[in-house]
């Protein structure tokens, strides 16, 4: 008996050694991977990566840290506590209401708007809630002229519901901002609350979400991250334009614009898999694939969430969001326990790293090429730090390292316009040396032409510009095209010139 106890205890022994070395390992290599996400996000702080990074693994946070500055101008760090917009990941608190409606008898997914509007045109009034949550409904993607168009509620609806539909109800998928937006007033008409105020009781509180929402949450000035176009250009924050306008516009309302820090958005994952705000059964619906997003099937959509699979053929449940300006990303994976939350307040395909993290998170050999600056950020930087006479090496540099982000002419072109619209006087030749780059690239573009045109016809280059607007006019597709004014009227105008030169 004693022999057998003896046994017994070594064999305990060994298993706590084990689970001890093994605990120990995975300490180790969490730790590891920190180290060199970390690294890899500090090193494109000069580059123009600013913002935050949580990331957990195995139901342990590995990374919950910010980079770079939330206020430039007043040096304010970005930390897990900065407060940006999510842009598009709005949608999935907005799915999420409607099944929480589902469960408690408010609504069905099978409801048609005829239920909820009356005098709904006869092509929409069967389109269902299940057709609006899986952008399969055919209504057209946006109403307006952009996220801070004041249209009244009454005007944006009838516009929405007197556009033609893009397709038949239910039969493919066709991103439709105004479809959620839709969603949110259905919303305030089952319950009789504003849409807000509806998520924050039934949603954000419940889940200890404070730092979530539109306007309700007290924010403090110094959380507020400001936005910065390229990384660089600052624009001041979507609160300022919240708080003016004292609401918020229906191009916005259930799609996009909702404001939330990393940490909140690690409290709604949290309450998500718990079941803590809706059910396993309405969870399952929320991240079914419920229609392709694209012809080959890489992605679907689920009701506010993308659903892709992995490499060994896991769900990832993802949506990102953004306005070229803040950009955030969430990408859940539910069997590996795996969470990745980015937000930046400089939006640029260089800087929207969450899928390499991920990639680094699964590929221990997997080192991504080192966070680059993007074309706005090299140009203006190197503006400030050089004379125009060093304007070839900057030609140099973009020719040798970005030319394959230049795959269409107007990319440079917008880069040039920009340099006149935000920076100071001498921008004019440093914008020249830019469309005359895109005009090298791109010489049968007749836009391209044109501004190059209008960059010499400022700096009183007037035979220079005579020429270039000539040749945009004879690249020109036909005589309505939208430069083709522009340097019909320059050419114009060159010749009254030239005339009182004369005289």
């Amino acid at each position: 008996m004693e022999n057998t106890l003896r046994i017994i205890n070594v064999i305990i022994k060994l298993i706590l050694l084990t689970a001890a070395s093994l605990s120990a390992q995975e300490a180790k290599h969490h730790l590891s991977l920190q180290n060199k996400i970390d690294q890899y996000l500090t090193e494109g702080i000069p580059n123009g990566f600013s913002g935050a990074m949580l990331i957990l693994k195995e139901g342990q946070i590995i990374l919950n840290k910010g980079y770079g500055m939330a206020d430039k101008e007043n040096q304010i760090p970005y930390t897990p506590k900065s407060v940006a917009p999510i842009g598009s990941v709005t949608k999935q608190f907005t799915a999420t209401a409607i099944l929480k409606l589902v469960e408690l008898g408010k609504l069905n997914l099978t409801d048609s708007l005829s239920l909820y509007f009356k005098h709904i045109p006869k092509d929409k009034k069967n389109i269902t809630i299940h057709e609006l949550l899986t952008h399969s409904s055919g209504l057209v993607d946006k109403i307006g002229e952009g996220d801070f168009d004041d249209i009244s509620r009454e005007k944006f609806f009838d516009a929405l519901f007197a556009a033609e539909l893009l397709h038949r109800p239910g039969s493919t998928y066709a991103y439709s901002n105004a479809g959620y937006s839709l969603l949110a007033r259905i919303i305030e008409l089952t319950t009789d609350l504003e849409y807000e105020f509806f998520l924050y009781e039934n949603l954000f509180k419940p889940a200890g979400m404070t730092e979530t929402g539109y306007l309700l949450p007290d924010w403090k000035g110094h959380l507020m991250a400001k936005g910065y176009a390229y990384g660089i250009i600052s624009v001041g924050t979507m609160m300022e334009r919240y708080k003016e306008m004292e609401k918020i516009t229906w191009n916005l309302k259930g799609n996009g614009g909702i404001h939330s820090t990393p940490e909140d958005m690690y409290k709604w994952y949290k309450a998500l898999k718990s079941n803590q705000i809706i059910s396993t059964s309405s969870f399952e619906k929320l991240t079914t694939r419920h229609i392709k997003e694209n012809e080959n099937g890489t992605s679907f959509y689920g009701y506010g969430w993308a659903i892709y699979e992995s490499t060994n053929h896991s769900k990832i449940i993802s949506h990102n969001g953004g306005n070229r300006i803040y950009f955030h990303d969430f990408i859940y994976l539910p069997k590996e326990d795996v969470l990745i939350i980015l937000f930046t307040n400089g939006a640029s395909k260089e800087v929207e790293v969450a899928w390499k993290i991920k990639k680094m998170i699964f590929d221990p050999s997997y080192t991504p090429d080192p966070i680059k600056k993007n074309l706005h950020f090299l140009v203006i930087d190197y503006m400030k730090n050089n004379s125009l006479i060093e304007a070839k090496e900057l030609i140099h540099k973009i020719k040798n390292e970005y030319l394959s982000s230049i795959s269409y002419s107007h990319i440079l072109n917008d880069l040039g316009y920009d340099l006149l619209r935000f920076e100071s006087e001498n921008n004019m030749e440093w914008a020249r040396e830019i469309f005359k780059l895109n005009v090298d690239l791109f010489p049968n573009d007749g836009n391209s032409w044109d501004s190059l045109g209008e960059s010499y016809f400022k700096n009183r280059q007037y035979d220079l510009a005579m020429e270039c607007y000539k040749k945009a006019l004879d690249l020109a597709p036909n005589s309505k095209c939208s430069w083709c004014k522009h340097a019909t009227d320059a050419i114009k105008k060159l010749n009254e010139l030239k005339a009182k030169l004369k005289r």
